[in-house]
């Protein structure tokens, strides 16, 4: 009887030792997977932390780094298209967690969407009368900053079928005419450049009526103008040196106007009150006062800012 107890701890001991083996086989496997997780997510951080240009290190938590997140809605009047969007590009590129929304637009017609309560953050006009009227709307906040200057000049057709050849066939009878609406800054230029050219007795006192009695549109942005003149509807236009850009270049003959006749068209920028994001928006403004937004700018067709570039 001794012998067949012994027998059975033997043999369930032999039974028992397997079990224990695989016990501890699982707990070491465990401990492996528990490890590998570690790794991983060590692994997964690392992997968010990207090295821009300039070897500065970013982390992906934006707010750690102290980049800049979520949305910028941009107003802007439709001759810095260009330019702004190569701008803001840029901005996006340094701070992946940032989306800048553009409104490009007439900037009279920006300022009633603002009035109206439109949700902005940033607002750039081609004129300071009409950052003075949205300011007087209290739709800004702080102080504008002229950023650039521009000045106009007359686009026509490449081929010219009006035979225009300087700026007094512009009062020729028959010669179309387009102009942005004296109610959009670009517009209002256009009529103050023709009326100082009125004065001069080189085209005569009713030059500026023989002129505007050409016009066959006025279109509400100067982006408008530009592309009736490229397509042909249109005899000649008005409008800024910059948007004279390379894709409209092919299209169309420029005739500069002098200086003692021309305007110097200056842009404020402001961020908008009750902005959804402040911050965004001051470092959009900041790099367009840069030297590489300036730049930028210049390169578009744009006159540097004035000396003391605030309002």
């Amino acid at each position: 009887m001794l012998e067949q107890h012994r027998f059975t701890a033997r043999r369930d001991g032999w039974h028992c030792r397997p079990m224990a083996v695989m016990a501890i086989v699982a707990l070491l496997a465990f401990g492996l997977v528990l490890a590998g997780c570690g790794a991983s997510a060590g692994g997964a951080e690392r992997k968010a932390t990207t090295a821009p240009a300039g070897g500065a290190t970013v982390s992906a938590t934006a707010e750690a780094a102290g980049a800049l997140t979520g949305e910028l809605t941009v107003f802007a009047a439709a001759s810095l298209t260009d330019a702004f969007q190569e701008i803001g590009a840029q901005l996006e590129a340094d701070n992946p967690g940032l989306r800048i929304v553009f409104n490009f637009a007439g900037s009279q017609a920006l300022r009633a969407q603002l009035a109206e309560g439109a949700r902005a953050d940033v607002f750039a006009s081609a004129d300071e009368v009409t950052m003075e009227g949205a300011r007087e709307d209290g739709s800004i906040a702080g102080e504008p900053r002229i950023f650039v200057a521009n000045q106009l000049v007359v686009i026509l057709p490449a081929d010219n079928p009006a035979g225009v050849q300087e700026l007094r066939d512009l009062a020729r009878p028959g010669v179309k005419l387009v102009l942005a609406d004296e109610t959009v800054p670009a517009g209002r230029y256009a009529r103050q450049i023709l009326t100082t050219m009125g004065r001069n007795p080189s085209f005569g006192s009713d030059f500026t009526d023989r002129v505007l009695a050409n016009v066959v549109s006025n279109e509400t942005n100067v982006r408008q103008v530009v592309a009736k003149v490229q397509l042909g509807e249109a005899d000649a236009g008005i409008v800024y040196a910059s948007d004279v850009t390379p894709a409209v270049r092919a299209d169309v003959t420029v005739l500069d106007i002098p200086a003692e006749f021309n305007v110097v068209a200056r842009y404020p920028i402001a961020i908008v009150r009750d902005a959804a994001n402040p911050t965004a928006a001051e470092a959009f403004i900041d790099a367009v006062l840069s030297p590489a937004g300036q730049d930028t700018l210049t390169r578009h067709g744009f006159l540097p800012a004035p000396s003391g570039g605030d309002q």
